[in-house]
């Protein structure tokens, strides 16, 4: 299984927040913004590769949620 969404999610994550702490921490402004630009583009790479992903299942919402235990009144 080649997902590379999650990865790229905490990549992008991490970079953001360094772009928070620097800012912060009154940083060069060129570092802040080098570290806005690599953020976004990593962003807009992150979606996609999300929004592309070929992930399928047979499941539907009748189906309910794995994480919590179905009861028989809110059976559709």
């Amino acid at each position: 299984m080649n997902n590379l969404g999650l990865p790229l999610l905490a990549i992008t994550t991490f970079i953001l927040l360094t772009v928070t702490i620097f800012a912060a921490m009154d940083f060069s402004f060129s570092w802040v913004f080098y570290l806005t630009v690599l953020g976004q583009i990593f962003l807009v790479i992150t979606v996609y590769r999300v929004l592309k992903d070929h992930y399928t299942t047979k499941k539907t919402f009748a189906d309910g949620y794995e994480d919590v235990p179905y009861r028989d009144e809110y059976k559709l």
